[in-house]
């Protein structure tokens, strides 16, 4: 929804392909958005939307270690608490607003690329044609594996079952990691319902029964609680794959569909959206005309190795949740380590996604980094940077002297604005950096 509501957004045609019939989710899912989303969300004026529906605290963390992001220079420095399904249904509210055609109750089947665009074959016997195919279709998607696109990776070492349940009886609430894995009982916003949580040896395949619940309570437990009525049953594990490209011709890969991983932190949600937004605008460029083919591998050199440290630090959580003694001795130590202030500045930007840097080359050290929402001074009067990218479309500030700057055969598709800007240029971790006399902020970097 991210990535076709940045295609409408610039007048691209889009449509999503859909297997459900609406946002209506089982079970919670992923639990909230990180600063940096939310910053993304700001950028085209609906972060309003998101965060008038959810609870605004600090969500970042790393390995159960809370890492508060409070002092960071970014007007959004906290995380968002709102579950996948809020997210969803107010992302599907703006793609609705921006007449994007949804074929819901439909699954792709199949397809077939050529040089000059994608047959994408339906469910219900239906085809569309485009010139471009994203498969957002998750961890495992068909769309990878017709396209025939690598997902080398690690096994699985532990699985977990996860289950929103009633329970007749008090249970002992709370967290706990021993010899028999890492298990949890906590009481939901209802106070009717119980959210599960429990370590288990790998299983795979199969979807868990309230019987599997019941058994998994009674091993580490003693005892079921009087489990019943579930809601949601579901497994996860702590497999890490990543596409060896993002990209194959005319078929491109986002989200759980390019990378999986252990639900560690809320990266997965985060860092598929970030991935949609990142494509959206150089997919528009191309289809326009005004960027050649090329630029779409960029997407690939670009979010490929933010993928790739995703995988890496969530694959390092696991390891430091596991209950053995020794892992305990190296789990008190990396807390001590995040007590102390650099290094907490500098896992909580990583886990916050504010820290994100593409390569570009050498220069100044804004470049290749997230451009700062400052309050600018214009002959018209205030304004934020955010709200000059409502509409995606790439934007020249002018800091030094006013028009002397000419983007003449450029007028077209980018926005030149005059600003005046009177504090200190500020990025977590960085700190301060010298104010440059000009700044072109992409459609979105990040």
């Amino acid at each position: 929804m991210m990535l076709a509501g940045e295609l409408a957004l610039v007048r691209v045609d889009v449509a999503i392909v859909e297997r459900r019939a609406n946002q209506d989710l089982a079970g919670s899912r992923a639990g909230g958005l990180h600063s940096r989303t939310i910053e993304v969300l700001d950028q085209r004026g609906i972060a309003d939307r998101f965060l008038s529906q959810g609870k605004v605290m600090q969500v970042a963390g790393f390995a159960m270690n809370p890492l508060d992001i409070s002092d960071f220079p970014t007007r959004h420095n906290y995380g968002l608490a709102l579950w996948q399904e809020g997210i969803e249904r107010i992302l599907a509210a703006w793609v609705d607003e921006l007449a994007v055609p949804i074929y819901r109750e439909r699954e792709v089947t199949g397809f077939a690329q050529e040089d000059t665009g994608v047959d994408v074959e339906l469910s219900d016997g239906r085809s569309l044609r485009a010139k471009y195919l994203v498969g957002c279709d998750g961890g495992r998607s068909l769309i990878r594996k017709k396209a025939g696109i690598d997902f080398p990776g690690w096994d699985p070492t532990t699985s977990f079952l996860i289950a929103e349940v009633e329970m007749a009886e008090e249970a002992e609430w709370g967290l706990r990691r021993d010899e028999k894995g890492m298990r949890s009982l906590s009481k939901m916003e209802d106070g009717k319902r119980v959210r599960v949580l429990l370590e288990q040896p790998v299983r795979q395949g199969d979807e868990p029964t309230l019987s599997d619940l019941r058994e998994a309570l009674i091993a580490v437990y003693g005892t079921d609680f009087g489990v019943r009525n579930p809601i949601w049953l579901s497994r996860f594990t702590d497999m890490a794959r990543q596409a060896a490209s993002y990209r194959n011709r005319r078929v491109l890969l986002a989200g759980d569909a390019a990378h999986v991983h252990a639900p560690a932190d809320g990266q997965g949600l985060n860092i598929g959206v970030q991935d949609a937004v990142n494509l959206g605008w150089k997919l528009a460029q191309v289809l326009k005309g005004t960027s050649p083919e090329s630029l779409l591998d960029s997407y690939h050199a670009e979010r490929r190795p933010i993928g790739a440290r995703v995988l890496r630090l969530t694959r390092a959580q696991t390891a430091l949740g596991r209950g053995e003694d020794r892992t305990e001795a190296l789990r008190e130590t990396m807390t001590e380590l995040l007590r102390m202030d650099e290094p907490r500045k500098r896992y909580a930007a990583m886990m916050s996604g504010l820290d994100v840097h593409y390569d570009p080359g050498e220069g100044h050290p804004l470049l290749g980094r997230r451009m700062p929402d400052l309050d600018l001074v214009t002959a018209a009067g205030p304004l934020r940077v955010f709200s000059l990218l409502h509409e995606a479309r790439p934007v020249l500030l002018n800091l030094g002297e006013p028009g002397n700057l000419d983007i003449t055969p450029w007028a077209d598709r980018i926005q030149q604005i005059d600003v005046r800007y009177a504090g200190t240029w500020e990025l977590p971790v960085l700190g301060a950096v010298t104010a440059p006399t000009a700044m072109l902020i992409r459609p979105w970097r990040s």
